[in-house]
């Protein structure tokens, strides 16, 4: 059963305002709900999936084999930053909270700044990383559909 205008109360009908207002902002996510909210889960896949899918691809499979190692210069980042950045807290100041906030902080960072120089170095910016992703996405479940 669904309430009226008139009995709605005063801060439901303005929630309802601010979702529609900001829903008719952002609608070009409703593109992406088929990624974030699928019908069906993936199935479960590993490396050796993603290089089945690699080899079977010629044209988005170099592209995410690119990107898949661009993400270990990510890694390394946040490692070298969280790590140095504790450490240093830690050095000067002796505070566990301290040492813990600036692991995380520099996690963030050295990870953002390692993904920056794996862009440079591999020239991500001339890839189009996200279409070889989706493109992996919908060969996976494909494939799914195809094994049931």
């Amino acid at each position: 059963m669904s309430e009226t205008q008139e009995s709605k109360s005063f801060l439901r009908k303005h929630w309802d305002g601010y979702k529609e207002f900001w829903g008719e902002r952002f609608s070009f996510l409703d593109n992406y709900f088929r990624f974030i909210k699928p019908e069906e889960p993936l199935p479960r896949w590993d490396s050796s999936v993603v290089e089945e899918f690699i080899a079977s691809d010629p044209i988005h499979g170099p592209t995410l084999k690119t990107a898949r190692e661009a993400a270990t210069f990510g890694v390394a980042g946040a490692a070298v930053g969280a790590v140095s950045t504790a450490g240093c807290a830690w050095k000067w100041s002796r505070s566990p909270h301290g040492a813990a906030l600036s692991f995380a902080f520099g996690a963030v960072v050295g990870g953002t700044f390692g993904l920056e120089i794996a862009n440079h170095w591999f020239q991500l910016y001339r890839l189009d990383t996200m279409a070889s992703q989706v493109k992996f996405y919908e060969w996976l479940q494909n494939r799914a559909a195809e094994k049931s």
